[in-house]
């Protein structure tokens, strides 16, 4: 009889009593992980979509008195991988613009994922279609900031390279820049006109820092005949709630504070509730603000009460969680001149539809 060593041994026991799942081959187990896997149930799918309630075709044409603001959240997916959809937003804006009088379109930041430059090409390539048909503000998202390798690690960006603070200087609606980096477009400010009321746009970096939300309270305050609007990637959590690190700090995912480049330049940043009490609510004249960035369902909105007991809207809106990096969604604003009241609606023109949920199509009221 031939003799048989202990490996062989062990092998042939394997065979004879051990599903072929257990391998010991290289004398490693790897039985515990491979039932681990063939046990786990796999994960119910989430439903991009849960409680949508859809109507086919645009948004109704606004009032005939009324006017629109068009507002484009986390395009990062588009410039990545699905550039068609972010073009066609562009082009919808742009052929709708006279009918629904598409005064301004707002875009909240995280226009790239990984800020590679073929992304920045693509949303360049987009934004570029509302050049010389409507005004456009826009500001850098937490991934359009570093080299693409590791995100936010400081506020290095090819923001200013591919949207130039001179793209925009010599446009009627263009106010400035923070005067502490004057000649980048992180931070700025602009004006316009519509329904017989002036506005104010305030456009403001990723977690701004402290000297920034200085100039932003300058800017609010020389302006106060203006109604004004907040723009910023980071405010609004999807629990209807402001961003607050000091009370809520890690549970609530994403906070400028938890990023690195908080880290790795002593924690010069401001949150949502820092931007409330240090800018918002100091100012009479602001009415909304308005963000991107967080998950989850993308969506929340919250009313406070001002230093003058007047009502802001703070409004959260993302859509990169659903398919095709966004299926095309945008929010559409629109404003009556009464100074009374804002209706928003969500529509793709990549579906042609609307989603008319409660928490996609609403109406704020504001003094």
């Amino acid at each position: 009889m031939a003799s048989i060593n202990r490996r062989q041994l062990l092998k042939t026991s394997a065979a004879a009593c051990m599903p072929a799942i257990f391998s010991f081959g290289g004398d490693t187990l790897l039985a515990a992980e491979a039932v681990a896997k063939k046990a786990a149930k796999p994960k119910p799918k989430v439903d991009p979509y849960k409680g949508a309630k859809f109507v086919a075709g645009p948004p109704p044409m606004p009032a005939k008195e009324n006017f629109c603001v068009a507002v484009l959240p986390d395009t990062q997916h588009y410039s990545l991988s699905h550039p068609k959809n972010f073009h066609a937003q562009t082009e919808w804006i742009v052929a709708q613009a006279k009918d629904r009088r598409i005064t301004a379109v707002l875009h909240l930041g995280d226009i790239t994922h990984r800020s590679t430059r073929p992304e920045w090409e693509v949303a360049r390539s987009a934004m570029s279609q509302l050049d010389g048909q409507v005004p456009y503000f826009l500001v850098p998202g937490n991934h359009d900031y570093s080299d693409g390798k590791q995100l936010c690690v400081d506020r290095t960006t090819l923001f200013n390279e591919y949207f130039p603070r001179k793209k925009f200087e010599d446009q009627k609606t263009f106010g400035g820049t923070f005067d502490g980096e004057p000649e980048r477009f992180e931070n700025s400010y602009h004006t316009f006109s519509a329904g017989g009321r002036d506005f104010l746009v305030l456009a403001l970096e990723y977690g701004p820092r402290g000297e920034v939300v200085r100039w932003a309270n300058e800017v609010v305050a020389k302006h106060k005949d203006r109604a004004a609007i907040l723009v910023t990637h980071a405010y609004m959590y999807f629990d209807n709630t402001r961003y607050d690190w000091k009370k809520y700090g890690a549970k609530q995912n994403w906070n400028p504070h938890a990023s690195v480049m908080a880290k790795t330049s002593n924690d010069d940043v401001h949150d949502g509730e820092e931007l409330w009490n240090n800018l918002v609510k100091k100012h009479e004249n602001f009415i909304l603000t308005l963000n991107g960035h967080v998950l989850e369902d993308g969506l929340g909105r919250i009313v406070s009460k001002n230093e003058a007991g007047k009502n802001v809207h703070q409004v959260l809106v993302n859509f990169q969680m659903k398919p095709k990096g966004g299926d095309g969604w945008l929010r559409l604003l629109e404003m009556a001149p009464d100074g009374k009241t804002i209706g928003a609606i969500d529509y793709s023109p990549t579906r042609n539809e609307c989603n008319v949920s409660s928490q996609n199509a609403f109406s704020m009221g504001y003094a």
